[in-house]
């Protein structure tokens, strides 16, 4: 069953692991990323000693709970050297016993749902289950590692009306029956693609979605009560891709959209792991309850509480008071680092670095987006 979109189950792990070790994709990525000097001049050497040591360093894993297992220390690693102090709040509210569909803010491809399964983890809760958009599985290695680290498949590249609405409607269905028959918890973003203006909305379309395997007799507000709908809030003090998002917006605004290159959503998975992003924090907020008439009702019960639950750092105001030429003089290491970065870039993206950063206050003050 969904055996197309869901995670990889245990029987399965070793035989995909196998072949995913054995892809030479996987091995000239990663040379990319962490040797790419000796990526280009001496792929033929690098590339098997980096099929090597995953081998070796995974010779061990048999099941899903293993792979993850192997990809803690990674995790932990990775925040110790990206991140000035990870905090979390609202877990307390949790029943560990129970499964959630946790709708996130979303900022950062990988990062985000790293970091809810690393709270998760180390408060005692399962891990959730990943919602990961096929256009990001460019490589079937990526897909693979994904699937084995408990993502499952949003598809939105499908064309064509029907096949789009059958496309969502089994991903309704994989979602419930993944909470209330397996009480395994599902992470997803909010809307499709990362907020590039730094203000946080959700996409009705997305809570439509999760009601299209509605039975027909099935009221609107009770089914998606038994959801167990929390929304939540992560809040950087540094986006290592601030820039990157900048130059989109630009485009958008100045050419009527923007073309990405070639693997640019790979560059920006590896940025975003290991960039600084100062301080971050992850909130939980309450489990929805209540009477609902329309996706829009949900959307904005979700909106109300990412846009409180998110938490605001210097930089935030400092870039504030900068859009408004106020002198802002914030004695703060990020927010140095936040104004170096805006200074030494092209004076047309400046206004759409800051406004990332502005916009979080915003909205927190139910104020609109600028």
């Amino acid at each position: 069953m969904f055996g197309n979109i869901r995670p990889f189950q245990d029987a399965e792990v070793k035989p995909v692991l196998k072949s995913t070790l054995n892809d030479p994709a996987l091995a000239k990525a990663l040379g990319s990323w962490f040797a790419p000097g000796l990526n280009k001049k001496v792929p033929w050497m690098l590339h098997p000693l980096i099929r090597l040591v995953l081998k070796v360093y995974l010779c061990s894993v048999i099941d899903v709970a293993g792979f993850q297992q192997k990809l803690r220390p990674l995790i932990s690693r990775l925040l110790k050297k990206s991140v000035a102090e990870f905090s979390v709040h609202g877990l307390e509210r949790l029943d560990k016993q129970k499964a959630y569909l946790f709708v996130s803010n979303h900022r950062d491809i990988v990062m985000d749902p790293a970091m809810l399964n690393w709270a998760l983890h180390q408060n005692g809760f399962q891990t959730a289950r990943i919602a990961v958009g096929d256009n990001l599985l460019t490589q079937p290695f990526s897909a693979n590692l994904m699937r084995l680290n408990k993502s499952f498949i949003v598809k939105r590249s499908v064309t064509g009306l029907k096949a789009r609405l059958k496309a969502a409607q089994e991903l309704s269905r994989y979602i419930h029956y993944s909470i209330l028959e397996e009480t395994a918890s599902i992470w997803i973003a909010q809307r499709a693609g990362r907020s590039k203006d730094g203000y946080d909305r959700t996409n009705p379309a997305v809570i439509g979605m999760f009601s299209l395997s509605k039975p027909t007799l099935h009221g609107y507000s009770d089914y998606i009560n038994e959801l167990n709908i929390v929304p939540v809030a992560i809040s950087y003090e540094l986006d290592p891709l601030d820039l990157a998002k900048a130059r989109e917006l630009y485009a958008t605004d100045t050419k009527g959209a923007y073309v990405k290159r070639k693997n640019e959503d790979l560059h920006a998975i590896a940025r975003g792991m290991t960039g600084w992003k100062g301080r971050v924090h992850l909130e939980f907020g309450e489990v929805l309850q209540g009477q609902f008439e329309t996706d829009d009702d949900v959307a904005e019960q979700i909106d109300g509480q990412i846009h409180q639950l998110y938490q605001s750092f210097p930089t935030n105001a400092w870039a504030e008071a900068s859009l408004n030429n106020e002198v802002a003089e914030i004695a703060n290491a990020s927010v140095e680092t936040l104004k170096n970065r805006v200074e030494s870039a092209r004076a047309e993206l400046r206004p759409y670095i800051l406004k990332q950063y502005a916009n979080g206050l915003r909205m927190r003050r139910g104020e609109a987006p600028l």
